[in-house]
């Protein structure tokens, strides 16, 4: 049996080991909440220590701001595909509080320094000559290309945000609606085509790509064709016909404008592209991520109920 002094010192020796426990966990010795600790994030650049709730953040790719909008994550800043259209308007009015900070081919290292970020995500195939600069400024971390798979590039945005679980239920939600979509239109056996005017060709989407896969997860096929290891091929107005599917689709930057269908297409409509739809690019192309895979459901959905746009 311990002196009778000793016994009297073990509640005071319990609760001095009980605070050094607590501020060990990140606690409080106010009283306040726990302090999180950052986390280490491994990327394309190596690995980065990012805060465990990072409050300003800027990213560089369509699919980093879709993903963080759709995890209610708004970013400060974003580089944007063109400085005339700016910020998606399918991401809603809460993104309309985005600061655009250069193009996601010519990021503004000067802007994205002035919204003093605590998180900025990048990708290694586009930006890596940046990464030094952009480590001086935030935390910095880089999914490895905007070429993968989109759908593993959403979850790469929720494990760098510390949202892994939520981006995964963004995925299921995607998921759900695509075999609803399937189910109430009865799209399998059916083939789909997205096709993209540019000068002088026309751009066919393959399976791989992020409108390609949303048709495809919705039920429908893409035609069989050598997509050349890509996500899509160029094809010369002459060989239009290899377009034909049973729902085809081309891009415009309105809805419903019939003025983009290439002449090559317009001139064999009729017996060769009966069930042609204008839909709208800044989702349709653009809009990669949860909430634009959404957007591009919901639109086909119109299109497959015979709605206008």
């Amino acid at each position: 049996m311990p002196p009778r002094r000793a016994r009297r010192l073990l509640p005071t020796a319990v609760a001095v080991v009980g605070v050094l426990l607590l501020s060990a966990c990140g606690g409080d010795a106010g009283g306040g909440e726990p302090t999180a600790a950052p986390r280490i994030v491994a990327h394309a650049h190596g690995e980065t220590q990012v805060p465990a709730d990072p409050q300003r953040i800027v990213v560089l790719e369509p699919v980093q701001l879709d993903t963080a909008v759709a995890l209610g994550r708004v970013p400060v800043g974003a580089a944007v595909l063109s400085t005339a259209a700016g910020v998606p308007a399918y991401l809603g009015e809460e993104a309309k509080a985005v600061d655009p900070v250069g193009t996601v081919a010519e990021p503004s290292l000067e802007k994205i320094a002035a919204l003093e970020p605590d998180l900025i995500l990048g990708t290694e195939s586009r930006h890596r000559e940046l990464y030094p600069q952009l480590a001086t400024i935030a935390p910095t971390v880089f999914m490895a290309s905007q070429a993968d798979p989109w759908q593993d590039n959403v979850r790469f945005v929720g494990r760098a945000l510390g949202a892994e679980d939520a981006a995964q239920g963004l995925l299921d939600r995607y998921h759900q609606r695509c075999d609803e979509v399937a189910a109430t239109h009865r799209t399998a056996g059916r083939t789909a085509q997205l096709i993209r005017p540019r000068e002088g060709v026309l751009t066919l989407y393959g399976p791989t790509s992020f409108a390609g896969s949303t048709l495809e997860c919705a039920g429908f096929t893409t035609p069989p064709r050598d997509w050349e290891n890509s996500i899509s091929v160029d094809l010369s107005p002459e060989l239009v016909l290899e377009a034909r599917a049973d729902l085809v689709l081309v891009t415009a930057t309105r809805a419903g404008d019939e003025t983009v269908v290439p002449p090559a297409v317009a001139a064999v409509r009729t017996e060769s592209f009966p069930n042609l739809h204008v839909v709208d690019q800044s989702f349709w192309i653009t809009g990669v991520g949860p909430r634009g895979g959404l957007a591009v459901l919901d639109d086909l959905e119109r299109i497959l109920a015979g709605r206008a746009a």
